[in-house]
Formats: structure tokens, sequence, C-alpha cells
């Protein structure tokens, strides 16, 4: 896996496939189901942050653990000891 090279890209696009990467601000279309579809409004009235800022963040370590948290509270495993877990 790329995280396992011990090299920092500077480079979002493959930076981001090495770590725990998060996102703030403007929400991209196709996240929402139908969202390619829908016009601005539609957009924020389904959900979606309309900020005129969208930025990346990466963060990951040997140790780190994600668990996502479905809609009926069923927990699931994303990254388990600085890995993807699927």
């Amino acid at each position: 896996p790329i995280n396992k090279s011990g090299v920092l890209f500077f480079n979002t696009l493959f930076d981001e496939n090495a770590s725990c990467h998060l996102a703030f601000g403007k929400a991209y279309p196709t996240c929402i189901k139908g969202g390619e579809n829908m016009d601005s409004v539609t957009l924020v009235k389904a959900g979606a942050n309309d900020s005129i800022l969208h930025e990346d963040f990466m963060i990951g370590s040997p140790d780190l653990s994600v668990t996502g948290v479905k809609e009926n509270g069923e927990e699931v495993v994303v990254m388990k000891n600085g890995n993807f877990a699927f």
C-alpha cells in the first residue's frame, strides 16, 4: 500500500490515499444520492455544504483506528492500526 512507502508526496491526490482523509467545506454533489442532478438550492436542502471553500486534511499513524456508524447504528471499522480494514 502507498502508506508503506514512507513518502510524503505533497500532492493531495496521492497523500489522501495513504491516510485518513477528511474534507471541510463545499460538498461534492456526487457524494449525495442523486446530487449530480440537483441545482445548488436543492443540494443545500439535501444537506450539502455550499461553502466557497473545500479543504482536504490527511491524518494517520501506525495506531490510527477509524470506525464509521451507519444510520441504523451499526459500527463499521474503516481503518485499523493505520491501514484500511477492507
